[in-house]
């Protein structure tokens, strides 16, 4: 039986202009689609998505995305259902980025690109790849955070907006300058509110530490660790001080807490004597499939070689972009070793 006349809803698509015109609502602080610097490569635009829905899109259907759900966030090569990877990793400071985007009238479509996008860089196994490869940069380090700007600009090339490669280059706190835009700040705050509360997750999951171990000046500051406690006390702690002061920033005794918090990670989780163990079989992992692959550049793919680069940026690349199963397969293959168990 057919609807009423009278009940049928009326659609209508609301197109990249009327969007656009939406971001005129937004806080003076927020970029704006229309005002973008811009793509390395002009393109004819959207008749429905602004720029940076584009963008978000791009990342989305990417190959370096898709890799995140194998690779390690702090327990590496898990077998658990529920030990937190890479994507859910990237999904949650999305979800945090967006919460405060929403709060603090900034553009949402931006902030999900960048948050979608930041961590594609990463190597298997976590900030301990990061490390293994730092060895190969003659005066520095390697960054995920350089990579994931790398991936999308040459090995995976997807045309994305200067303001969603400047979040990626600066989500990480380390990294100057910092962001350009309020929203790349929000990653920043973000990708640390998300990281903390999750590995301290699982870190009690897995019986590292339990709850009660956390010092009284965190839970003093944070509230007990329960039923997202902690997370909604650092989002609206970052919600109601960047009102204040006119810019994106946090409570300062929600900060020190985090601060302390993060210390206590590092020592009771982060650098624990089993994880310091595992760190040095994972790099040794590395160590080993750079030095082969360097003596046999033959073995990378065509799929993932820029063949105009450096020999040593190919191998790079290459292990930079392996989850951690396929680097363990791929060095169980090449080597027989017992694993990381």
């Amino acid at each position: 039986m057919s609807q009423p006349a009278e009940q049928i809803v009326a659609l209508r698509p609301i197109g990249r202009a009327e969007r656009e015109a939406r971001e005129a609502l937004l806080s003076p602080l927020a970029a704006r689609s229309a005002d973008s610097r811009g793509r390395r490569r002009e393109e004819a635009p959207d008749p429905y998505r602004t720029e940076f829905e584009r963008d978000r899109d791009r990342v989305l259907h990417s190959k370096a995305f898709r890799r995140l759900k194998h690779k390690t966030q702090v327990f590496i090569n898990p077998e658990g259902d529920h030990v937190v990877t890479r994507m859910s990793h990237t999904l949650q400071v999305t979800q945090v980025a967006r919460a405060l985007a929403s709060a603090l009238g900034l553009n949402e479509a931006l902030t999900e690109a960048i948050g979608l996008a930041h961590d594609c860089g990463h190597t298997p196994f976590g900030h301990t790849g990061e490390a293994a490869l730092s060895e190969y940069v003659e005066d520095g380090e390697w960054l995920h955070s350089e990579q994931g700007v790398r991936i999308f600009e040459v090995l995976e090339p997807c045309n994305l907006s200067w303001e969603v490669l400047d979040g990626i280059r600066a989500h990480t706190w380390r990294v100057k300058p910092p962001p350009h835009t309020a929203e790349g700040w929000v990653l920043r705050f973000a990708d640390r509110i998300a990281y903390l509360n999750h590995d301290l997750q699982d870190a009690v999951r897995a019986g590292v530490i339990a709850a009660s171990d956390v010092p009284g000046e965190i839970t003093a500051v944070l509230g007990p660790f329960r039923g997202g406690v902690w997370i909604n006390t650092m989002i609206e702690a970052v919600i109601e001080e960047s009102c204040r002061r006119g810019k994106v920033a946090m409570h300062a005794d929600v900060l020190l807490a985090m601060k302390h918090f993060r210390e206590f990670m590092f020592e009771r989780v982060y650098l624990r004597p089993e994880a310091a163990a595992q760190a040095r079989r994972a790099t040794g992992v590395i160590h080993q499939l750079v030095e082969h692959l360097l003596a046999h550049p033959q073995e990378i793919p065509d799929s993932y070689r820029i063949a105009e680069a450096e020999p040593l940026t190919q191998v790079l690349d290459y292990v930079a972009g392996m989850t951690d199963r396929y680097a363990l397969n791929l060095h169980d293959r090449l080597f027989r070793p017992r694993g990381l168990v």
